[in-house]
């Protein structure tokens, strides 16, 4: 996959949220990564602005280890980043067909 984010070198910051866990300010853009039930789906979704962008088993060494305990957002921040993505808990909810498997996502 080629795509400009895998370059970039994002400075995560944590949400708060457990299915958002992380997120950052990337060339004035919200970067929002949400965790998915792995190994069922992918380990990680991108969202840029709280547009999906791809999905992703392993993020690429540029951008560090998203659980790291990177710094905290402040939560007015955090809130603000995550409204746009809040409804997209479920993996493939932002396409329109939300995983109801109770295995791994019920």
């Amino acid at each position: 996959m080629t795509a400009p984010e895998l370059n970039a070198r994002p400075q995560w910051r944590r949400t708060g949220n457990t299915n958002f866990p992380v997120a950052a300010l990337v060339n004035d853009r919200w970067w929002v990564l949400r965790i998915n039930a792995f190994p069922d789906h992918a380990l990680w979704t991108l969202f840029v602005d709280g547009v999906p962008r791809f999905d992703i088993d392993q993020a690429p060494s540029t951008w560090g280890r998203p659980l790291e305990p990177w710094p905290m957002l402040e939560s007015v921040i955090a809130e603000e980043v995550l409204a746009p993505v809040e409804n997209f808990v479920a993996y493939g909810s932002e396409a329109g067909q939300p995983c109801d498997d109770p295995f791994c996502c019920g």
